[in-house]
């Protein structure tokens, strides 16, 4: 598959070889400085023209993983919600664009070997539907919003865990059980992907296996990828930034509002994961004091932690303090443990709810 180079979007210069510093302390202290430093010149940049957050569905995750198994759990799952964005902003062009980010498609996901195969222990245990629930098909979201799926420019997933993209941008081929080639979700959209995060793809490591989709992007048009290196602003205030150690081209989401700097990523599972000297979940702040650690990793994959570790410092040090309590910076998971008492006791210490800035236009058409 040859994808399409992205011409449209700017790399950012301020990260320009802060990955490749040795050794690893001093590669921290050199990502923690670019962020501090692009951080300033992204402020003055401008803001979005509208963000909104939707819930998409509820499913059910390995205690021990969230928390990078610093957490004393009772439950052995937790629940999960998977969060989706719509975003508008200023293109360089000068032209209004429409960004979705995280357009989770929960019949993908169920078919990520990890979750077939929780499912199938489930069916035997009777336990198939405990803790799933559904909120939001993501193509019924724009309705709502007075829009059209062909309205929408760009898709992103911070990773490609669990989804299958052939379900959104529609595929050349048949989905095994299916009779026919899907047809996509967002007909005008390109997916942007980084490089590596598409590479995985090509050949599939054991310890990355479980979490990706068997044939998860077969037959998808090459000219609806639209691939990216590195650190990358989109428009007006708002920038994917390369956040590896997760998977290898995982990226977060950072967007300018009224409230200052937004990042969102599954790099952790809720605020607690990092600020873990604020959190009351038991057994995390005490762990991270242990260890001398400023953040608590999602940790279901290890591909590089020391890589997870700097790119939530990355992560933390671009976001704004929140109005709501300023002690908690402005970082909301993609991917968010539950404030559900039924898992208690692991349940973030502070939330930030949902995100709700502007009005949403409706693009020429």
């Amino acid at each position: 598959m040859t994808a399409t180079e992205s011409t449209t979007l700017r790399p950012i210069p301020e990260f320009d070889g802060v990955h490749d510093i040795w050794p690893r302390g001093k590669r921290l202290a050199a990502i923690r400085e670019a962020a501090q430093n692009y951080r300033e010149r992204f402020l003055a940049q401008g803001q979005v023209k509208a963000i909104k957050s939707f819930d998409i569905a509820a499913a059910p995750y390995p205690a021990q993983y969230a928390f990078q198994n610093y957490s004393i759990n009772v439950n052995p799952f937790i629940s999960i919600i998977n969060r989706m964005f719509v975003i508008q902003f200023e293109g360089f062009d000068g032209t209004l664009k429409t960004l979705v980010w995280e357009p989770t498609v929960a019949a993908g996901s169920a078919e990520a070997p990890f979750y077939g195969k929780l499912q199938n222990f489930g069916r035997k245990l009777k336990l198939d539907s405990l803790f799933v629930d559904y909120y939001n098909d993501p193509d019924r979201v724009l309705p709502r919003l007075g829009l059209i799926n062909a309205d929408v420019d760009y898709i992103s997933f911070d990773h490609l865990h669990v989804q299958d993209v052939r379900m959104i941008l529609g595929s050349s081929e048949t989905i095994e059980g299916e009779t026919q080639p899907r047809k996509p979700l967002f007909p005008n959209a390109k997916l942007l992907v980084h490089r590596r995060e598409l590479g995985t793809f090509e050949s599939m490591h054991p310890m990355q296996w479980a979490w990706y989709v068997d044939g998860g992007i077969n037959g998808v048009p090459a000219d609806r990828l639209e691939v990216f290196d590195g650190d990358v602003e989109l428009g007006v205030g708002v920038s994917l930034l390369w956040t590896p150690g997760h998977t290898d081209g995982n990226h977060s989401l950072v967007v300018n509002t009224p409230d200052g700097v937004w990042v969102s990523s599954e790099n952790g599972m809720a605020a607690d994961s990092w600020q873990p000297e604020l959190s009351k979940i038991p057994g995390v702040r005490r762990a991270a004091q242990f260890y001398g650690r400023e953040v608590v990793l999602n940790a279901n994959t290890l591909e590089d932690s020391l890589d997870q570790y700097d790119s939530m410092v990355k992560e933390k040090t671009l976001a704004s303090p929140s109005p709501r309590n300023p002690q908690w910076k402005q970082i909301i998971p993609s991917s968010e443990c539950a404030n559900w008492k039924r898992q208690w006791p692991v349940v973030p210490t502070f939330s930030h709810g949902g995100l709700d800035y502007g009005t949403i236009s409706i693009p020429t058409r």
